[in-house]
This record gives structure tokens, sequence and C-alpha cells, in this order.
């Protein structure tokens, strides 16, 4: 007889993968490769349909999410109150003890309960109240890492409450130790990468690596390694069903994956020598070293590997870092290294400024809008 109480790994249990607007599209193709069932996009993220050993391999596996939650209560909460109260309701015994730990992340939008923090403040107290007057004590708080951790998502008066099975955000992988002046998120980055087609079966260059994200993930891309392999804690490990044994068995069955080796060149160039120290050391932390051919190279001066491949560059588009009218000539020496050395290549540039994209004075094959944290951008193709 199948279970059907939280943590069996043979029931079908509701599932939402949360991402960066735009990323849906991506995310739900990564879910339905990984045995996602009834995978189906929304905005900002990708309901999902598995049992538990899918929860784990999503959190191990997928590239461009930033969290996988497990939906609890769906509610409509117009006060604190009817939040508290509906938050009641739940037996919170079935995923939870007196002995663990709380932390209760909220985000609220247009919605009459405005205030975020006292929002999680109810949630908690509502969790709390239950757990003091059923066994005369309640959880602590622990809000840097809670054994369970709560996501409350409120919009529109609609409020979803969920178990958060990731802790911290999937996209921090963990190699970059220091953080640049304006790093490109890593579940971005390998978004940008699969949505040029790249797979590792053709070359791969980035001509303004700076910290040498795009590179790395290309690499994990190419090598079929799963980003969550060497991350040492999820959400789901202190959860009262955490299965270290299945735990174990679906982390080796996506580590058999990999490959040792790539057989087309990946190459990371950038004219600042303490950016390709930096991004070395970024490989070397994330186990490949050995895979990509890093250069100090000024732009004029880059020449791209055999190919052809894929061309993408995320270079500086004036919001944080330079200054626009000094950026078009930039972007012009861009252009003119596609159409002398790239031709037969993909060539893709990721930037929020139109007239900078332009400026590459190549006809562009098309864009794809997306945005970099709050920043809208568009990733433009050019096939020079």
């Amino acid at each position: 007889m199948l279970r059907t109480s939280f943590g069996s790994r043979l029931v079908s249990l509701r599932y939402f993968a949360t991402c960066a607007r735009g990323l849906e599209p991506l995310l739900a193709d990564e879910l339905a490769d990984l045995g996602g069932r009834q995978v189906e996009p929304g905005r900002g993220g990708v309901e999902f349909r598995g049992d538990l050993a899918l929860l784990y391999r999503a959190n191990l596996g997928v590239r461009t999410a930033v969290r996988i939650l497990r939906p609890i209560l769906s509610a409509t909460t117009r006060t604190p109150d009817e939040l508290y109260d509906a938050v009641r309701s739940v037996d919170w015994s079935a995923y939870m003890t007196p002995d663990h730990t709380l932390a209760v992340d909220c985000n609220v939008r247009d919605s009459q309960i405005t205030h975020s923090l006292y929002a999680s403040r109810r949630v908690k107290d509502a969790i709390c109240d239950q757990f003091r007057e059923r066994c005369g004590r309640r959880p602590s708080v622990d809000a840097e890492r809670p054994m369970v951790g709560f996501n409350l998502h409120i919009y529109r008066n609609e409020a979803v409450l969920s178990l958060d099975s990731s802790g911290e955000s999937l996209h921090k992988r963990g190699y970059r130790p220091v953080q640049t002046r304006a790093p490109l998120n890593e579940a971005l980055a390998a978004a940008l990468i699969l949505r040029t087609g790249y797979h590792g079966e053709r070359a791969f260059a980035d001509p303004l690596c700076g910290g040498g994200t795009l590179c790395i993930e290309a690499a994990w891309i190419a090598l079929r390694r799963a980003p969550g392999l060497t991350r040492k804690h999820f959400g789901f490990m202190g959860w009262p069903d955490y299965n270290v044994r299945l735990f174990a068995e679906v982390r080796d069955e996506l580590r058999s994956r990999s490959r040792r080796d790539v057989e087309f060149p990946i190459v990371g160039a950038d004219q600042r020598a303490d950016a390709i120290e930096f991004a070395t050391g970024n490989a070397r932390n994330a186990g490949v070293g050995h895979i990509i051919d890093w250069q100090v190279s000024q732009l004029h001066d880059w020449q791209p590997p055999a190919g052809p491949g894929v061309v993408i560059c995320n270079p500086p588009y004036g919001e944080r870092i330079g200054d626009v009218k000094e950026l078009m000539g930039y972007y012009r020496q861009m252009g003119q290294v596609f159409r002398e050395r790239c031709a037969g290549w993909d060539c893709w540039v990721f930037t929020s400024n139109d007239q900078l994209a332009e400026a590459v004075d190549i006809e562009p094959a098309g864009s794809i809008p997306y945005f970099n944290g709050k920043i809208p951008c568009r990733l433009w193709h050019y096939l020079p």
C-alpha cells in the first residue's frame, strides 16, 4: 500500500520551481528531462509533479532554478489574522516537531497584507502556537540555517505557503568565493548558454569573460555535470522524512552521467590579467580547471579557437559599469571582430541597451528578453 503522507518516494507530489522571469520555458525543459510530470510553466517558475527522488534530482540537477518548493497551503487571506487562522488549520506535526528550528521567508505583492516581515511573523506564530498548545513546547527560530524553511508568497490576497527544499539559492554553485563588481548570476548564465543551443557539441568562447562564469557553466553543460553535486546542504536535509539512502542513490546516478573531458575547446579571454587569475581560481573550484583555456587578450587582438562554435559575452552596458557613450566604440569593435574572425559562428551578446546592440553593426538574427536582476536585458543573436 502506497504511503500518502509527506515524504513518500512513490506518491506523486506537487512542487514549484522558482526562477528569474523569462527562464520558465528553459526550466520546464530541464524538469521534464529529469523526469518531472505535468510540467507547467508559469510566471516566475514552473509547477511540476513527482516523487521524493525527483525532488532530490531537481535540486541537484537543474541549472536555471532558484528554489524548489513544496506547496502545503493555499488560501485567500486579506488580513494577518486570516493568514494566522489559515496556517493554524494545517496539522504541522506532519512536517516537523517541536525540536526542529524554522524560518519563514516572505514575498508580498499587490495585497491588502503589505508588510512581509509581519506576515512572516504571523506564520511563525501560528505554527509555534499550535505546537505549544498540543505539546507544551514550540520550535525555535533559526534565520541562518533552519531545519525546516518556509516560503510564503502572497499575491493579490492569495497566499501560498511552501516548504523550501533548497535552502540557500540554487544559483550559488560554490565556485565563486568572491563576487565581482557586476557578476552574472550562475543560473542566468546557464540559461543564456542553453538558449544558444550549446550542449558541448562545438567550440565555445567568451572574449570578455571577467570572472569566467559563462565558461564554467558551459564546461559543466558540456560535461553533463549536475550543478548541485558539490553542494553540502539542501533544505530538505532537515525534514523529518529526509531519506539519506535515497538521496545518495540519486546523487550517484547523476554523478555517473558526467563525462571526464570535452571534445571541443572552451576558451575564456579578458584584457585584465587579474580577471583571468580570478576566473582560473573559480574554474579550479568548479573542478573544470583542466577544461578551459584562459587567455589574457585585448578584444581587438582576440582570436577564436578552431570552430565553428558559439561566442557569447556579457559586456558592460552602462547600467553598473561604464558609460554608454564610451561603450559605443567598444561594441563597434566587437562587431568588427565578429565579422572578421567569426564567420560561421553563432555570436550572442547580452546587454540592456538596444543602442549598444545596434552599434555591433551586424543585422541581428533575433533577440530574446531576459532580466539581469531587475534590469531588463536582451540576448542578441548575430550571424556574421
